[in-house]
């Protein structure tokens, strides 16, 4: 943020703004002439709205619906008017006058929305005083970044007789979290009858236990592949109710694997579902000649995420199956990902392609992959979503970002999927966004015959849940338009 022309001219220009940093200063009412002005910038987020919503209550839903609002003469999701109001106050009471400010009354027009992306310049400017009271009235305006006027008014304050310098307070980090992507997802599925799904080899608690409370949510009818004397001791140990459950019986987890592709490829089973064996043993059986689940495409896997700090629902890709996807391979990720993000209801999924730069470099082979990817898509060979790339990850998320870096996309700043170079930059990336930016995530294996849950033992209940929707949504599109 910065000042505008209310700053008093220091002695020394650069330590006064190192303090300003550090402290808040007002301007008292002998100090203050007509013409004087302050100003502030602000860019919002998604993060803005929903914590101006909590603090008001105003869960409007042309704050939060995009799909509502995309309709109506909004076109999208705009943030409350008051927030700007709120902006306002906050250029009187720590830049013009500043501290010591009493508020008399405030006018305000809202000629125009503020939507996610946009970069606010608040700004007030004194335009009569009345020294035997101190008051002061001084017009608002806000304006965004096209330079179009979206709030104005006027303000009448008391400006503060007595100088007053004081620390800038530390103002508390604020996350919003909640089970809205869980919720929802539940909310998509609810109408659907429950899918049955092999559960390879669950023979630890956690695995077991997952099924049971998938069962449990109706998303699942769990048929167990595993030991069935191992099975029945966890369970006992556990306090798990195996009532009505099918188990088949195998001897170890090599053959659970096997047994469990042969349920998915005789149509025993809708799905399937990884217990407690190792990834790469669970995925041979899937994939061998002999197994039959395999389609034209290459198999490859979506984590579907949400966090507080990006207003959608997201998927990153692929970071679980392939190691180092080659151009083809990549091609194949994107088309799962394109299908799965159409499946949970995105018409037209926007895909960013992210390497390290925004720009084709014949130095990194990531960016060379990411344009002929958008060029495949320009010539129909990939359909269904728009493409662009490269992408620096910060441009894909952030329309700021893009803005800044002249950056003119469909894709920049609102992407659905994030395709990433290769599995370890994917993983690392999920993960990041799940256990330090409290994201929630499902997970899912595409471009086989039926959906493949591949969870971890690290995975929350909440990620087992949503994983079994997921599946759910993408079992019953099956059903109707066979892989």
């Amino acid at each position: 943020m910065t000042a505008g022309a209310d700053s008093v001219t220091p002695a020394n220009p650069a330590s006064e703004q190192h303090d300003d940093l550090r402290f808040v200063r007002n301007r008292i009412f002998d100090e203050i002439a007509i013409g004087d002005r302050a100003s502030i910038e602000r860019t919002l987020t998604a993060s803005d709205i929903k914590l101006f919503a909590v603090i008001s209550g105003d869960d409007n839903p042309q704050h939060f619906d995009a799909g509502l609002t995309s309709s109506t003469q909004l076109h999208g999701v705009i943030a409350h008017g008051m927030w700007g109001a709120a902006l306002i106050s906050a250029v009187l009471g720590t830049r013009l006058p500043g501290p010591g400010t009493v508020y008399l009354g405030q006018t305000l027009s809202f000629a125009g929305p503020v939507r996610i992306g946009d970069t606010l310049t608040i700004s007030v400017e004194v335009i009569a005083r009345e020294p035997a009271n101190r008051h002061l009235r001084l017009t608002c305006m806000c304006i965004n970044q096209k330079g179009e006027v979206v709030i104005e008014g006027e303000a009448e304050v008391i400006a503060p007789a007595e100088r007053i310098v004081r620390p800038r307070a530390t103002l508390p980090e604020v996350r919003l979290g909640d089970n809205d992507g869980v919720r929802r997802l539940l909310d998509a599925v609810s109408d659907l009858p429950a899918i049955r799904c092999a559960v390879v080899h669950p023979c630890d608690p956690t695995s077991l236990g997952g099924a049971i409370e998938a069962r449990d949510a109706g998303l699942i009818v769990p048929v167990l592949v595993a030991p069935k004397a191992r099975i029945e001791a966890i369970a006992a140990e556990a306090g798990f109710d195996l009532g009505g459950i099918e188990i088949e019986d195998v001897p170890h987890s090599h053959a659970a694997a096997a047994r469990g592709a042969e349920l998915a490829r005789t149509g025993h089973v809708d799905a399937l579902m990884k217990g407690s064996l190792h990834t790469d043993e669970f995925m041979s059986a899937i994939i061998a000649a002999d197994a039959g689940l395999r389609t034209a495409r290459r198999i490859s896997h979506c984590y579907l995420m949400q966090t507080a700090a990006y207003p959608r629902p997201f998927i990153i890709t692929d970071a679980a199956i392939n190691i180092a996807p080659d151009l083809a391979a990549k091609a194949d990720i994107v088309r799962n990902a394109i299908d799965l993000a159409r499946i949970i209801g995105v018409e037209e999924p926007r895909v960013a392609i992210l390497a390290a730069v925004e720009t084709v470099n014949p130095g990194m082979s990531v960016t060379l992959d990411a344009a002929a990817l958008c060029k495949m898509a320009d010539r129909g060979q990939i359909v269904g979503g728009i493409l662009d790339g490269p992408l620096a990850m910060d441009n894909a998320i952030s329309i700021t970002a893009a803005r800044i870096k002249g950056i003119v996309s469909p894709v920049a700043g609102c992407a659905d999927v994030l395709v990433v170079p290769d599995l370890e930059s994917g993983n690392m990336l999920a993960k990041q966004l799940e256990f330090l930016g409290d994201a929630a995530s499902a997970g899912i294996v595409l471009g086989a015959r039926v959906p493949i849950i591949l969870t971890s033992r690290a995975d929350s209940a909440d990620t087992r849940i949503s994983s079994c929707a997921v599946a759910l949504l993408v079992a019953r599109h099956y059903q109707v338009s066979p892989p």
